[in-house]
């Protein structure tokens, strides 16, 4: 968009104190994103917003400036309090708010603010709160431990953001949700954000928001679910030739900054131990068994380097705004288009920026692509490369320690169970799956023991059955089949 048509952040002058224009202009914005210029005169009204946009729009700035200033009008009235709690999905984005919360409050004087999640000292956190402080950025779970307690007064709470909503439902938080809400004033604003419409956020509009409420949805009339600077592709693999793949694509992008999204914790792990001390690569790894001192340590490092490989789960997919990454690859595939656009918004973020991302499928997924057009993502198919790299001399030097062995079985589980839980089942389907392939992907010389039927519920019995038949002979006919 030509500059001449995009507002700029000086004509809130009039709605907004000068503390926060100061603030945005040494943050170095001038002109407000699409998102940004939709919500900011209705959230500043005090009007309950839904915004959906697309990941990279500017969703931060537009819910953390009407903030700040409800907390100036109150300021002013000289009341004292929490008067604004942000709800993140995750610890890492609640830590990037609260850090572009600081940038914002550090031209207010006397605005406090304390950041609340899981991992950290629940002692501090408590006398934080109990010293009432103004704007609480946090995630549900041990947000909702302090408000059981006396030490948090919440009775002044004037505004409620849930960022990233439709991601605080499937993370398992819908009961302290609700909880939470429910302890909440009811004559407050609620500004809810999400880049994608889901089911679970219809509901949380019903409990948490008004009936005044405004919906505003910058992806409406765009034919494409992503930005524009994004160039994708999508590559067609043999299952056990995934990791020989994976390790020329990290040397040939060894000079760019990436992202490597794996479908389990325990893939994370293996894929970077052998990466990393067998193959002498510069991996980075992060997922949710890692505590929030080693998970914290990690994200800073990817942050601050020009060139190096973050292994990771879908735990590092949500809002994270990392400079300057030059890929994104889904080296196992997301569970749905949602989660795809989450995953390739950690590229080409902001006003004309570019990106690439590449997503690698076996022959039985390529059906995938379909399913992403339908939801506006549209892929390239890029070449498979003629020559792999074999990496069997380094496999077999780490399969001469015990708990590498280890690590390569629980992540063919790990892999195995994401399978089970994926919804598209005649795309990511375990029934046909060459297990013996998938165990050579992750270096094993014959599948491991692992009950696979765990997870069916009772009207799946056939289904049951069947994969009890596999998990015992797998049949040289299926094999055969999707060798050719």
């Amino acid at each position: 968009m030509d500059d001449t048509k995009r507002t700029k952040f000086k004509t809130l002058k009039c709605a907004v104190s000068e503390a926060t224009i100061n603030a945005i202009k040494s943050m170095g914005f001038k002109y407000m994103t699409d998102i940004q210029a939709e919500v900011l005169p209705k959230a500043l009204d005090g009007i309950d917003v839904v915004a959906t946009a697309k990941t990279g729009s500017g969703k931060t700035l537009a819910f953390l400036i009407p903030a700040v200033e409800v907390v100036v009008k109150q300021s002013q009235n000289n009341y004292q309090g929490t008067f604004c709690i942000i709800i993140s999905p995750t610890r890492e984005l609640a830590i990037q708010t609260y850090q572009v919360l600081q940038d914002i409050i550090s031209h207010h004087e006397g605005i406090t603010s304390a950041l609340v999640i899981g991992g950290e000292s629940r002692k501090m956190q408590s006398n934080r709160l109990a010293a009432g402080v103004h704007i609480v950025v946090a995630t549900p779970g041990r947000l909702f431990d302090h408000m059981r307690t006396k030490e948090f007064d919440y009775s002044k709470v004037q505004c409620l953001v849930l960022d990233e909503a439709d991601k605080i439902y499937q993370y398992g938080f819908e009961e302290d949700l609700k909880q939470i809400i429910n302890r909440l004033p009811k004559q407050r604003q609620t500004m809810l954000f999400s880049a994608t419409h889901a089911e679970t956020t219809e509901e949380l509009i019903k409990s948490a928001l008004r009936d005044d409420l405004h919906s505003i949805n910058t992806n409406e009339d765009n034919d494409r679910a992503t930005v524009e600077g994004l160039k994708q592709g999508y590559v067609i693999c043999e299952t056990e030739y995934r990791l020989c793949w994976l390790y020329k694509l990290l040397k040939k992008t060894q000079n760019l900054k990436v992202m490597v999204f794996f479908s389990s914790c325990k893939s994370v792990v293996f894929h970077h131990e052998f990466l990393k001390k067998y193959c002498n690569l510069s991996v980075l790894c992060i997922h949710g068994k890692m505590n929030q001192t080693d998970r914290t340590a990690t994200m800073n490092n990817f942050y601050k380097a020009e060139k190096v490989a973050l292994f990771c789960t879908d735990l590092a997919a949500r809002g994270l705004d990392i400079p300057a990454v030059d890929w994104i690859v889904q080296f196992d595939p997301p569970a749905d288009a949602n989660e795809y656009i989450h995953r390739v918004g950690r590229t080409a973020r902001g006003l004309g920026a570019a990106g690439h991302a590449v997503l690698l499928l076996r022959p039985e997924e390529e059906e995938f692509i379909e399913y992403l057009k339908e939801a506006k993502i549209y892929l390239d198919k890029y070449e498979f490369w003629d020559k792999l790299s074999s990496l069997q001399k380094k496999l077999d030097v780490a399969l001469q320690n015990p708990e590498f062995v280890k690590m390569a079985e629980e992540a063919f589980e790990g892999y195995i169970r994401a399978f089970e839980v994926k919804k598209l089942k005649h795309v990511f389907n375990l029934l046909t799956m060459d297990m013996e392939s998938v165990a050579k992907s992750f270096g094993l010389k014959e599948k491991p023991d692992v009950d696979i039927r765990v997870g069916f519920s009772k009207k799946h019995r056939p289904r049951k059955r069947a994969m009890a038949l596999l998990t015992t002979n797998i049949s040289s006919e299926s094999t055969k089949r999707l060798k050719t």
